[in-house]
């Protein structure tokens, strides 16, 4: 399956990452009239996303959420929410609708429906997700061996959104309470864009075909075959 995926490595990666993205919606708007497009925080895709804000896309007709947040507040430190209206909904990309994830609720399981719900605004399936991995192979808020990774990961489960549990996962911060998408969210998705900058997480990438799947749960996108274009920097 990891040879149907389609690598783009080279130094351009944040440019060539943008455009990708961009020719994704603008092909979705002049077939359908809408697009929508599921993004990642964290700091990698920070310069994607000022690239992408200037595009010159009808963006009050694309529709834009995220791929996982923590269960904090806008507001609150570590808020996905934040750092997209921050570093993407500027520019051009200022028009574009926007909904998160976070609920009122106390926690994930609670909110999931009334998250849930809030997607009945767009269609399905997503046009763009895109994605990003930590340097212990997660990606959205799969972390490896975490509380619900088996559900998320589940082919039988339809549902869009899932609770993620982070307890004893390093990299996951103080913020360890999550919701995400599903696996089958994001493989339905037309086009997922994984974006590995930087020779460690390249390396990171390459390795995780020889892991468990719950190990490197980054590993679960390659199913998705040619519909993954992944935007890395080159290999040493």
């Amino acid at each position: 399956m990891m040879s149907e995926v389609k690598l783009h490595d080279n130094m351009d990666v944040v440019s060539n990452a943008a455009a990708a993205i961009e020719a994704v919606l603008r092909q979705a708007l002049e077939t359908r009239g809408q697009a929508s497009l599921m993004v990642s925080g964290g700091s990698s895709p920070k310069p994607v996303y000022a690239l992408l804000s200037k595009a010159d896309l009808d963006w009050s007709k694309i529709t834009i959420s995220l791929v996982d947040e923590r269960w904090v507040d806008p507001g609150q430190a570590g808020s996905n929410e934040d750092f997209i209206r921050e570093n993407l909904l500027q520019n051009k990309a200022a028009a574009a609708n926007f909904f998160g994830l976070k609920t009122s609720h106390a926690n994930v399981s609670e909110g999931l429906s009334e998250a849930e719900g809030r997607f009945a605004m767009i269609a399905t399936p997503f046009d763009v997700c895109v994605m990003g991995m930590g340097g212990d192979a997660h990606t959205a808020s799969w972390f490896p061996n975490s509380g619900g990774l088996e559900n998320a990961l589940s082919v039988e489960n339809e549902n869009l959104l899932c609770e993620i549990d982070a307890t004893g996962c390093s990299v996951a911060g103080t913020h360890l309470s999550r919701i995400s998408l599903t696996l089958n969210a994001v493989l339905q998705s037309h086009t997922i864009i994984l974006f590995i900058p930087g020779q460690a997480k390249r390396a990171v990438y390459d390795a995780v075909i020889d892991k468990p799947l719950f190990d490197a749960p980054v590993k679960a996108l390659l199913q998705a075959g040619p519909k993954l274009h992944v935007f890395a920097s080159p290999a040493l």
